[in-house]
């Protein structure tokens, strides 16, 4: 039960999805201060009130962005060495163990049909 659990968590596409479902959201966070405290401001600014709720005609709000910008950057590097250096090591000591291991030994029909086809390449 928990080896099938372990080797669903441990495919390369789990982890992809789980750390692209993270990055997208701190995405939108950069993208909706972009948006809301950058270009809806400006527009404003430029067109007069355009039929935008909430908007001033103040100064521009990059403190936001620039926040939202900075957590971008600090959960894509949590994630990275929290998440994806783990896992991508614990990946190559999976691989090693299972290049270190010897391969197993034929079965005896595939031995007996390798000498056959040797008796016969020697004909």
């Amino acid at each position: 039960m928990f080896k099938g659990f372990r080797d669903f968590i441990m495919r390369g596409n789990v982890v992809d999805l789980a750390v692209a479902v993270i990055i997208g959201a701190a995405f939108n966070q950069i993208v909706n201060s972009m948006v809301g405290d950058v270009l809806t401001p400006l527009i404003g600014a430029i067109f007069g009130r355009p039929d935008f709720s909430g908007i001033a005609l103040g100064p521009i709000l990059l403190g936001k962005f620039i926040n939202a910008v900075v957590n971008f950057f600090i959960v894509a590097v949590v994630i990275y060495f929290g998440v994806v250096l783990p896992m991508k090591k614990l990946h190559d000591r999976i691989d090693k163990k299972k290049a270190a291991q010897p391969a197993p030994a034929p079965s005896e029909e595939v031995r007996l049909l390798s000498e056959i086809l040797e008796t016969l390449k020697n004909k």
